[in-house]
């Protein structure tokens, strides 16, 4: 049997409990959902404002801010429990 790996690199700890809280996990979920915006907003420039793109900006919008959202409460919960 191999023995676990001690080493906690960034794809084992992202995937272990609680690690929604990680600032250098959020401060990548965050580049990626702002590449995604540039990407859009670039898209909606090529397309010459296709409705269908703008939909997808603010899909993409209220997802981030759903996440955001959630991360937040996430932090509060867990003040209120050590508190």
């Amino acid at each position: 049997m191999i023995a676990p790996d001690n080493d906690q690199g960034f794809l084992s700890s992202i995937l272990r409990p609680g690690s929604a809280l990680e600032p250098r996990a959020l401060l990548i979920l965050d580049a990626a959902f702002a590449a995604l915006l540039a990407i859009l907003l670039i898209l909606a420039v090529l397309t010459k404002g296709n409705i269908h793109i703008f939909v997808l900006i603010a899909i993409e919008l209220c997802l981030w801010a759903s996440v955001k959202f959630f991360v937040n409460e996430l932090k509060n919960s867990a003040e209120k429990k050590d508190a």
